[in-house]
């Protein structure tokens, strides 16, 4: 092989350049503690750190919704109970009306039964981050509107909204729902909470005639149907106390598992892309070390001529 006189200064400036692109991506990497930066500094590791990113995305939604729907559960929760003491108290006056009382007293109780009625109204108009929540899926609209007679008292109420759902996704395959449907009387999917067609439950129509039945005196009529349909609006209430515990309890569980899931994820992107400065920096000293032996032997090497053999 013939060897010219530019041959070793070519390679000279060859190996320089490569040091050089070494010391750059190493003083980079302890500057930064970042391995990869770019695809072509690792292309398969740079795969990996791209996958597990969106790994912890995903998990960070999941995070987010299923706080969201813990937040939509536990005001859901507080009403549930506050229309449970409603219940319980209707249920008492319904007891109390079945005995010997005087016209007076059945007035009393009516007129607390109109104020129940209106209280049970306003829980069931309940929003939560400009959300109605027992509208089923018509979020923007006042779920339940009561009708008035000339006198104020409530003669009905109307439901405005459906039994829809919207179903938010907590892991992968597992959506729970984000609403609770006032009203279903179609006999299938969610329960309704004032009213299920399934169940027999009709909170506020069996509170009107509950109403009516002390201002007319109807002892009788109290006893053989207001009691009865009272405990089935009774029952859905606890059905559905029972149904948020659970569902608590669940957002608890997926809330922890991706909790735990996405520290896993961050821990496997930290072993990708960053740099282990102690390696780094010894790696940066021997580059160093071998640019500057580099110089060193080129200048003596390119120092010599032909005239340092004739003399």
């Amino acid at each position: 092989m013939r060897v010219t006189a530019n041959t070793f200064a070519n390679d000279l400036v060859v190996h320089l350049g490569r040091l050089t692109q070494r010391q750059n991506l190493l003083q980079t990497q302890a500057a930064t503690g970042q391995r990869i930066r770019n695809p072509s500094d690792d292309p398969d590791g740079m795969g990996r750190v791209l996958d597990l990113q969106q790994e912890g995305r995903t998990l960070s939604q999941y995070q987010r919704n299923i706080s969201l729907l813990k937040e939509g559960a536990q005001v859901s929760f507080t009403v549930f109970q506050g229309l449970k003491r409603i219940s319980d108290r209707a249920g008492e006056i319904a007891v109390l009306a079945g005995g010997v009382r005087s016209r007076e007293e059945m007035q009393a109780y009516a007129t607390e039964l109109d104020e129940l009625i209106k209280q049970a109204v306003q829980l069931a108009n309940t929003r939560h981050r400009d959300d109605y929540l027992f509208g089923g899926t018509r979020t923007q609209t006042p779920p339940f509107e009561a009708q008035y007679d000339a006198n104020g008292n409530v003669i009905s109420v109307a439901y405005q909204g459906n039994a829809d759902v919207r179903e938010v996704e907590i892991a992968e395959g597992l959506a729970l729902p984000a609403q609770t449907p006032g009203v279903n009387t179609g006999g299938s999917g969610p329960r309704g909470l004032l009213a299920d067609s399934r169940t027999g439950a009709d909170f506020f129509a069996h509170l009107v005639a509950l109403r009516d039945h002390l201002k007319a005196g109807d002892s009788q009529s109290i006893q053989t149907t207001d009691i009865p349909r009272l405990k089935d609006d009774e029952e859905n209430f606890i059905y559905h106390l029972a149904a948020n515990g659970v569902m608590q309890a669940r957002l608890d569980t997926a809330n922890n598992l991706a909790r735990t899931r996405l520290e896993g994820v961050e821990k496997l992107v930290s072993q990708e892309a960053d740099a282990d400065l102690a390696q780094t920096l010894v790696r940066l000293n021997t580059t160093q070390t071998a640019y500057m032996a580099a110089l060193q032997t080129g200048g003596m090497v390119l120092r010599q001529s032909l005239l340092d053999y004739l003399r």
